[in-house]
């Protein structure tokens, strides 16, 4: 480690720093986030982008007197390292180790909690109200990034802001990407600000002589009004903000401390809202994620020399099987249209983007939008096919339930990254679809079990004239992948996978809950257990005659779920046999409890809930009055 950042373990050892030791300082980090994120993984070139607007806050401010919220989160490492966490960095993203994203219980320096885009102006403004309710002091910065920026709920919190002349300051980190390049209107428009800097340097002579047109009465004031507005228009730059109520500052170097400690100066010397456009270079200082800052957003353990993983996918991922299969239809049928909210490498919607261009659209981060468009488009006559990630599409619920499944509108709903989804810890869980989408009417929910399922699955959505939904889990899939002759699925039917009669213990299993299921169930049988299996794929509406029939033959039931338990998959069940009055067999739910579930490895957590093979394995035995036999029934590598 370098000398500058050895001697700093609180903000109060950086403010000794003198400016022109900053910028040795930017280099050190850099170094350091290198060093240790190609170890972790973790996200990369957004830190990487703002090593030296981090440091200009923190070095300018007083945090946490006055507070710093980071939008989304993942830009946040630099401001981990600098309040005296950088040694922490050895367990990021790791089980009981340092979080990938703000974290309130880490650290009083992290203010809100964040993981989700666009929420930082609305929480700059409640901060800013309740400071000033309470007569307190200190300055309150959002940062959001201009992919975040596309969120509908920043523009919410812009007005709002500026109707109320809340005294904030927003930091626009603009890099020209989110995950993926950035779509839109509001893309395009700071593009324009960006490369037209001679207007930022007249802006100023331009207002003041603007100001100096004299109000005049009557109908010739109207007329200068006119003219003054049309001269803002054509030459004011970040109108767009102005007119929000904000003071627009920009464009600004982000990567030149001594100029953003500068705007800092001017932003603290106006009353009321403030947006500083600060230009940043995602990936900065590492070449190959300078060249692909997508591929260098979220990455695993690379090498440094040349970028490339040190592990590579041993097999295709459920994103990628959803992908081509959907690409597949596509070439049969011209109707069918693919969505996104900038997710379209992460949900597979890319394969699909890069056969059919002219059927592709990628709304930006705006779910909301993402889902009420595709109503319009199942209205307007063609087969959309919507893909969100579980924990985003959470943010478009009331357009799930109010634009598709009351209108009952023929939408395909893929819901990626269900479950458990590891390191990006609890904002980041799929965990409470099943829970937030069974009691919607209109609405099928199905789970797959592996890439085969999936295939039929998906044919099956995409011809159910209705509203749709398939639910599947992140990472490589379970079983062999190939591309399957497609058929429907009967609706609301299950699969006997293990006979269901004369057993000592059946289970009905969903999803990604299956193939461990499978596993446990193994084991079981080679000590003699009799085990039945019942795979139910559907959530909503549940295969009632081939559940019904499960519980009277059971014994001992076990009923499993990777989702929170409460409203889920297994309540199904016993909301079912409750209203058939069918008394219950000795039973048990696995899935997860009334927590939240934080950060590790897939398995790790699989582990921690009992959601792996010998979890199952340990829990089916409890029924059967045998778990002190685990340890000695369980043999390594049967998971």
């Amino acid at each position: 480690m370098s000398d500058y950042l050895a001697g700093i373990n609180t903000v109060a050892d950086l403010k000794r720093l003198k400016s022109y030791q900053l910028k040795k300082l930017a280099e050190e980090i850099r170094e350091f986030l290198l060093e240790n994120i190609s170890v972790t993984g973790g996200h990369l070139a957004s830190n990487l982008g703002t090593v030296e607007l981090t440091i200009a806050l923190h070095h300018y401010l007083n945090s946490p007197v006055d507070k710093i919220i980071w939008d989304v989160g993942h830009q946040a490492y630099t401001h981990k390292i600098l309040t005296g966490r950088k040694d922490c960095f050895t367990k990021l993203r790791q089980k009981n180790g340092l979080s990938g994203y703000p974290k309130c219980s880490e650290s009083p320096h992290d203010i809100m909690g964040a993981g989700h885009s666009s929420t930082s102006i609305s929480a700059a403004v409640g901060l800013a109200m309740a400071r000033d309710t309470l007569q307190q002091q200190g300055d309150i910065y959002a940062v959001i990034g201009d992919g975040a920026l596309t969120g509908g709920m920043a523009f919410e919190a812009l007005n709002h802001a500026g109707h109320i002349k809340a005294n904030i300051n927003v930091i626009l980190n603009d890099n020209e990407m989110s995950i993926a390049d950035n779509v839109g209107a509001v893309s395009n428009y700071l593009a324009s600000l960006r490369n037209d800097p001679t207007l930022n340097k007249v802006k100023s002579d331009i207002e003041f002589l603007i100001n100096k047109i004299p109000r005049i009465g009557g109908t010739v004031s109207g007329a200068v009004d006119r003219v003054k507005n049309a001269l803002k228009y054509t030459f004011i730059q970040g109108i767009l903000f102005e007119e929000f109520g904000f003071k627009y500052l920009g464009p600004i170097d982000g990567h030149n401390i001594v100029e953003l400690t500068h705007y800092f100066q001017q932003a603290e010397a106006i009353k009321g809202p403030v947006l500083l456009h600060v230009i940043t270079k995602k990936g900065k200082g590492y070449l190959p994620a300078e060249q692909n800052p997508d591929k260098f957003h979220g990455v695993g353990p690379f090498n440094l020399s040349d970028g490339s993983l040190k592990k590579q996918k041993s097999n295709k991922s459920y994103s990628t099987v959803f992908g081509e299969t959907l690409a597949r239809i596509a070439k049969e049928d011209p109707k069918i249209v693919g969505i996104t909210a900038a997710m379209p490498g992460g949900t597979g919607m890319s394969i699909f983007a890069a056969q059919f261009p002219d059927r592709y659209y990628d709304v930006g981060i705006a779910e909301q939008h993402a889902v009420t468009m595709s109503t319009g488009l199942a209205k307007g006559g063609l087969k959309p096919v919507c893909a969100l990630y579980s924990t985003f599409a959470q943010r478009a619920y009331d357009q799930i339930i109010h634009d598709a499944a009351i209108q009952n509108v023929d939408l395909t709903l893929a819901i990626d990254r269900a479950g458990i989804v590891g390191n990006d810890g609890e904002t980041h869980q799929g965990l409470f679809d099943f829970s937030f989408l069974r009691p919607v009417p209109n609405l099928v929910m199905m789970a797959p079990r592996d890439a085969e399922q999936l295939q039929q699955m998906l044919y099956t959505a995409i011809n159910y004239a209705g509203p749709a939904v398939l639910r599947y889990p992140r990472g490589v899939i379970n079983g062999q992948y190939q591309p399957e002759e497609l058929a429907e699925i009967k609706i609301a039917t299950a699969e006997e996978l293990l006979s269901l009669e004369d057993t000592d213990l059946n289970i009905i299993a969903i999803g990604s809950t299956v193939y461990p299921a499978q596993r446990a169930a193994a084991v079981l049988q080679q000590h003699g257990f009799k085990i039945g299996l019942l795979d139910a794929r559907f959530v909503k509406p549940l295969a009632e005659e081939d559940i019904l029939k499960t519980i009277k033959t059971s014994k001992k039931l076990l009923i499993l779920e990777e989702q929170m338990l409460a409203g889920g998959f297994s309540s199904a069940i016993l909301e079912l046999a409750a209203d058939q009055q069918l008394p219950l067999p000795d039973h048990s739910r696995l899935g997860i409890p009334d927590q939240f579930v934080q950060q590790g490895s897939m398995a790790e957590m699989k582990a921690e809930f009992e959601l792996d093979a010998k979890g199952i394995f340990k829990n089916a035995l409890a029924l059967l009055g045998k778990v002190e036999e685990v340890e000695k029934l369980w043999q390594p590598g049967q998971d």
